[in-house]
């Protein structure tokens, strides 16, 4: 296993893109086959800072990259939706990568993954994929009566030029931030002060709120069972056991499609929650690491 001392957020080299007229921020670390990692929601560069020197030490060229509307990216007023954030991947890939990379999701990001994989793949070599998210909302059928209604009502309050930066604002207060990540990591160990500071700083910025809204009322795109027919490239499926959020449950798909010959690997991660990359960084960074010298 290689090691190397781990980053924090702060000393993670920033870097910008001008994509479409906004600020990208995003970070290179290493020489080698290309990596990209992409974060989930809410999240931003400093979510890998446990991962990319520890991957660069491996022998690979690591780029990570703040999605627009998250970080220290633009957070302009538009409608958010899986298919800007992959167009701006594939935009990254032609402006940054010259030859295909290895795609690093985590929730949200897993699911991006997935899609470039299965709608890009010549831009692609194969995607590692950590508690994927079904969609970027749920769908109407997911939910039972009682909580669609919940949520429906839900995001139209946060929608709401009145309502709507109210309740944002008491969402993204730092002991609210640290009640969550309490919920969906397992490892409570894992919740720094650092890691809080990491999703509530980007909350301060012009537009945070504008955003939030716009998320929780988009569409929830493509789903797994929709892209995976058309992926061709090696996946590697990790999965925190304890996810609250993305349940295990939810990876039956991956472990079929494994145990019927799809280059699939699968890998449950015991006592271990939505994140298993910044909750066990030293068992999910060999395991990336022991994969990609296979593929």
């Amino acid at each position: 296993m290689i090691t190397q001392p781990l980053a924090t957020a702060s000393t993670l080299e920033k870097l910008t893109w001008i994509w479409k007229g906004h600020k990208i921020q995003y970070t290179v670390m290493g020489t080698g086959r290309p990596l990209v990692l992409i974060h989930g929601f809410g999240a931003s560069i400093g979510h890998w800072r446990q991962n990319i020197p520890v991957l660069a030490a491996g022998g690979y060229r690591v780029f990570a990259l703040d999605l627009l509307g998250f970080g220290g990216s633009d957070k302009p007023p538009l409608d958010y939706s899986l298919d800007v954030w992959s167009e701006l991947l594939k935009d990254f890939f032609s402006s940054h990568i010259d030859e295909p990379a290895v795609f690093v999701g985590n929730s949200i990001g897993a699911l991006l993954s997935l899609m470039v994989v299965a709608d890009y793949p010549e831009i692609s070599a194969g995607a590692i994929l950590i508690n994927c998210a079904g969609g970027l909302n749920h769908r109407p059928d997911e939910l039972n009566l009682p909580l669609r209604l919940v949520m429906g009502g839900f995001t139209k309050l946060v929608s709401s030029k009145v309502f709507g930066p109210f309740i944002f604002n008491r969402i993204r207060q730092k002991h609210r931030i640290r009640r969550t990540l309490q919920q969906v990591y397992f490892n409570s160990e894992a919740i720094a002060d650092e890691l809080v500071d990491i999703l509530y700083e980007p909350s301060c910025d012009a537009g945070a709120q504008q955003v939030f809204a716009s998320i929780l009322t988009a569409p929830p795109g493509p789903s797994p069972s929709e892209l995976l027919p058309k992926v061709k490239h090696p996946l590697l499926v990790l999965w925190g056991e304890k996810d609250p959020w993305t349940p295990i449950t939810g990876a039956k798909i991956y472990q079929e499609l494994s145990e019927n010959g799809q280059p699939i690997e699968f890998v449950s991660i015991p006592n271990t929650g939505h994140c298993p990359h910044d909750e066990r960084p030293d068992i999910v960074n060999k395991l990336i690491l022991d994969w990609l010298v296979e593929l």
